[in-house]
């Protein structure tokens, strides 16, 4: 393998003769063919034209947020602003609180700045973008507090305590809205960061359909350097419908031909340690990310830390954990919610349930046994939404029909009642099931509650979705429902286990607003 320390913006290594109509790609504007020199200056220029914009919209909602948060403050202060009677007779203390109102918002986006709120790559995707804004709402309280101390100014607590966490808060929300829209043009594949993959077949494979499914992440796959291929018999090469170029050491040739913005390597022998040091200084002098896949899945980035030492960097997985103090924070948090949920909805309650007693006859309430924490059976509570003697109906129904396979559902199931259609679709039916929660046996969010039949059939991964408490929301309820496959339900599901933490659930108890409202997947 040829070295990859000589293959240089200068000295850019050219294919092996026939190689290039391996790669099956779209005609390039900037060049048509291999680049033999440096790469022009106003290469990067042309690239992630996005990021400028993104950048100068997010300066510019954090000044925004910097003025309103201020005035806020300011008209706290005053009593109705710098323009009521008020304001004359205090202007000699309020001109420090004007000065400061002034100028906080070059404050603000200077720790943001600090903080590395604007960097590219915390742009866009996970929640760095929005974990630099608290830190610079602290370090900006922090400042504050010692300007003031050191040159004794006479400014009050809460003038500050008003000031900077609404500044903080405004921000969160308007670059919440940023990222929606972002994410948005992403899903029309606009606002993409061309990558090219590294790595051998099977890991370059599952790296494309990560990459792939996660359309947030901003990056589109536009060739492979793969190792472990079998030329077709055209002698051309794709993986998951993305080009190859054969040989991972032509990496540098395929970025500058596709004009690549990310490099994103996985698990490929020859690529690590020196080499893979090397590799980045090439890429750096074309002003290209490079991205290392761990080769590990569905674990958050909240459990992966870096333990660095000299010449040395290891990444430790922390382990998940639902026991001790984590554990008791969960029920804490279910019972206070579901408590407060059921003192609300105790009249919706009611009405629920007169009107399934008028709609059909039958019970008001059906019980059905799931399988919990750790293989425990319960009986599990819903507001009956079908016939009587439904289970016994239910063989005349499963030929032919689009079912789950895991669990029988119907899209159009004749047994449901009318109210019931009603309450399926905005998943009302579920609401007793705050009962469960409170009896310990559900939780708000977790996995989908199983029957003893799929729990008798479940292999050794499958198993693993015991070890938590079964939810009345989850991933599942927010990413599609009864739409989706058993196999991304389990997949959801068991990451849901591995990385569990209150903000995830606080986060999916948002969502499952939303998804409530729109219906998909109900029925």
């Amino acid at each position: 393998m040829t070295d990859l320390a000589d293959v240089g913006p200068g000295s850019v290594r050219p294919l092996r003769p026939g190689t290039t109509p391996r790669l099956r790609l779209a005609p390039q504007p900037a060049q048509e063919t291999l680049p033999t020199g440096p790469v022009a200056p106003d290469v990067p220029l042309r690239r992630r034209r996005w990021v400028r914009g993104y950048i100068r919209w997010a300066v510019g909602l954090d000044v925004l947020a910097g003025v309103l948060g201020s005035l806020l403050a300011l008209g706290v202060r005053l009593g109705g602003g710098p323009f009521s009677d008020r304001y004359f007779e205090y202007a000699e203390i309020t001109t420090r609180y004007i000065a400061l109102s002034v100028i906080t918002p070059a404050l603000w986006v200077a720790a943001i700045w600090w903080g590395g709120g604007y960097q590219r790559r915390r742009l866009g995707s996970g929640a760095d973008e929005f974990q630099a804004l608290i830190r610079a709402d602290v370090a900006l309280l922090a400042l504050i507090g010692f300007l003031s101390y050191a040159t004794k100014s006479e400014i009050a607590r809460w003038y500050v305590l008003i000031e900077i966490p609404s500044v903080a808060l405004l921000s969160l929300l308007l670059r919440y809205r940023l990222r929606r829209w972002l994410h948005r043009e992403r899903e029309q594949g606009r606002c993409l960061e061309r990558t090219v993959v590294v790595g051998r077949l099977d890991g370059a494979a599952d790296l494309i359909e990560q990459i792939g499914r996660s359309r947030e992440l901003g990056m589109e796959v536009v060739a492979v350097c793969a190792a472990g291929l079998q030329e077709t018999d055209d002698g051309v090469t794709m993986i998951s419908g993305v080009p190859v170029m054969r040989y991972p050491e032509e990496a540098i040739a395929a970025v500058d031909l596709v004009n690549a913005e990310v490099v994103a390597v996985s698990g490929h022998p020859d690529l690590t340690g020196h080499e893979l040091r090397r590799f980045a200084w090439a890429l750096e002098e074309r002003d290209v990310d490079l991205i290392v896949s761990p080769g590990i899945l569905e674990v958050a980035g909240s459990r992966l830390t870096i333990r660095p030492s000299v010449g040395l960097s290891l990444l430790h997985i922390e382990r998940p954990e639902m026991s001790g103090v984590r554990r008791a924070a969960k029920n804490t948090l279910d019972r206070v919610i579901t408590l407060l949920a059921i003192l609300v909805a105790a009249p919706l309650l009611l009405l629920i349930a007169l009107a399934v007693c008028l709609d059909s006859r039958g019970p008001v309430l059906f019980r059905q046994t799931r399988v919990g924490e750790r293989g425990e059976e319960f009986t599990m509570l819903k507001f009956r939404t079908m016939v009587r003697d439904a289970d016994r109906l239910q063989v005349d129904l499963t030929g032919g029909l689009d079912v789950n396979k895991r669990l029988f559902k119907l899209q159009r199931d004749p047994r449901v009642t009318r109210v019931g259609r009603i309450l399926r679709r905005y998943s009302l039916d579920e609401l007793p099931q705050l009962a469960n929660v409170l009896q310990g046996r559900m939780s708000l969010v977790g996995p989908r509650p199983s029957l003893p039949a799929e729990v008798a059939d479940y292999e050794q991964d499958e198993t693993r979705r015991l070890r938590v408490r079964p939810g009345l929301t989850g991933l599942w309820q927010v990413s599609g429902r009864s739409d989706l496959s058993w196999e991304e339900s389990l997949r959801l599901d068991l990451w849901y286990v591995d990385n569990w933490s209150p903000v995830l659930d606080l986060q999916i108890m948002a969502r499952t607003a939303r998804a409530v409202v729109k219906g998909r997947g109900a029925y």
